[in-house]
């Protein structure tokens, strides 16, 4: 079965750094666009960041640019989001999810990510 495992979330001061991973099994990822979408208390889940297996293209939220840096590494089947300069506003549940055959501009397209991951806490608090 398809499945993402997140981890690296965790409490950090604002101004810190965290990096998340994002594991997926039984499938490999040549081909699927990947995600890093947040879900906030009493907000709506958004997309932050995700990039292209095939070619590389990467996509940001406004709020992250700058700060967020999405990567693969393919030998180990993982997607990263090193995330610098957190502030207190980034504190969600961040989840990762794939897209097959999608482009990176459809991180705001809710219905083409297929599979998601279960979600690591990441709080940005002093």
């Amino acid at each position: 079965q398809l499945q993402f495992v997140e981890s690296g979330g965790g409490l950090v001061q604002p101004g810190g750094s965290l990096r998340l991973s994002c594991a997926a099994s039984g499938f490999t990822l040549d081909y699927y666009t990947i995600g890093w979408f947040r879900q906030a208390p009493g907000k709506e889940r958004e997309g932050v960041s995700c990039i292209s297996s095939s070619d590389g293209s990467t996509n940001y939220a406004n709020s992250v640019k700058g700060r967020f840096t999405i990567s693969i590494d393919k030998s180990k089947n993982t997607v990263y989001l090193q995330m610098n300069s957190l502030k207190p506003e980034d504190t969600a549940v961040y989840y990762c999810a794939s897209a097959l055959g999608a482009t990176v501009q459809a991180m705001s397209i809710r219905h083409v990510w297929d599979y998601w991951g279960q979600g690591t806490q990441v709080t940005v608090s002093s």
